[in-house]
């Protein structure tokens, strides 16, 4: 059984969340607070959560103040579900740095909240969340890069990953030496959010150039695509090279943009010149896609169990047979560099 608390202003909002997760029986809402401040109090009497459900603008202290205290005190993991985050907020990002395991949109219309789409979503991102580890716990301590210059790789990177995936993927391409091979990503997010995410990296990142992808963009050494939300992305080869390429058509794998989309378009277009990792995440997107690139004779990573936030997505894919060779985060990291 996940216990969950609900910490939310609108007690419309309260009401319409319990009512949906009443549904599932794995579910138990153990109480619920209009702030962090109450939610506090109430913690005497139910104790704490396995997950909370966290809006960001409340009165007392708001939804990021409380992931900060949570980060410094006792990690717990948080499900965002706010209309703050509309349109790519930097709040949402900054909310998932300070830990939040996910997001999700608050609708406009709330009677969209009894949708069966809306309780598969809530009921997998809780389930996520409940089963995930604080990325605090996981020692980023890569080998570092010896200062050469690098030459020219023929090389293309492609990565995948959801719950989690914020925090990791800073984790990796913060640590990557200069001119290393393009990077192709494709991260769970929704529409708004990519670019905010890619302009956040593009500040951390001391050796990349990191970008929401655009049709069309020419895949550079030292660059880094992120797919934006609601699209997929694929690489495709050219008389110059590679470039991007955005295609807009229904989910594929429960996900758009799909990291299966993004992989499969590599075994095709890049085949042995390709070099995937799939990264921490719920579920099986990436799995497919993955074994094709390894067919086609590229090389597959899988991210470990003990550096995941969430180890759906990996193994899956190890599972499926479809990866070369398990890695942590620093040898993800140190994979890369080494790369020629």
């Amino acid at each position: 059984m996940i216990k969950v608390f609900i910490i939310d202003d609108s007690i419309l909002i309260r009401n319409l969340i319990k009512k949906i997760l009443k549904k599932n029986p794995s579910i138990q809402i153990i109480g619920e607070a209009p702030n962090p401040v109450d939610a506090m109090q109430e913690f005497k009497n139910v104790g704490l959560p396995d997950v909370f459900i966290l809006d960001i603008e409340m009165p007392k202290m708001d939804g990021l103040s409380f992931l900060k205290k949570l980060k410094e005190e006792r990690p717990i993991p948080a499900i965002v579900f706010s209309s703050v985050v509309e349109k790519g907020s930097q709040k949402a990002i900054e909310a998932l740095r300070l830990g939040a395991c996910d997001i999700l949109l608050k609708p406009k219309d709330m009677n969209e909240l009894n949708s069966h789409e809306i309780y598969e979503e809530f009921s997998d991102k809780i389930k996520a969340a409940a089963h995930s580890k604080n990325i605090d716990d996981i020692v980023i301590n890569p080998a570092g890069s010896n200062g050469n210059i690098r030459g020219k790789s023929d090389k293309i990177i492609a990565m995948g990953a959801s719950t989690g995936g914020v925090q990791t993927l800073e984790s990796i391409l913060t640590n990557l030496a200069a001119g290393h091979p393009p990077i192709l990503i494709t991260q769970h997010m929704p529409a708004g959010f990519t670019a905010s995410f890619a302009k956040r990296l593009n500040k951390e990142c001391p050796n990349s150039v990191v970008v929401e992808a655009k049709n069309g963009d020419e895949l550079r050494s030292g660059m880094v695509f992120i797919a934006p939300g609601n699209i997929h992305l694929e690489v495709q080869k050219d008389p110059l090279g590679y470039k991007t390429v955005l295609k807009d058509y229904p989910k594929v794998s429960n996900h758009k943009p799909s990291v299966d989309v993004l992989f499969k378009s590599m075994a095709k277009e890049v085949k042995q010149q390709g070099v995937a990792f799939l990264l921490t995440g719920m579920g099986r997107d990436g799995a497919m896609g993955l074994k094709k690139i390894k067919e086609s004779g590229g090389t597959t990573y899988a991210q470990d169990e003990q550096s995941s936030i969430v180890y759906g997505m990996p193994r899956a894919a190890v599972e499926m047979d479809a990866v070369c060779k398990q890695l942590s985060i620093n040898d993800i990291i140190n994979t890369i560099n080494d790369i020629k």
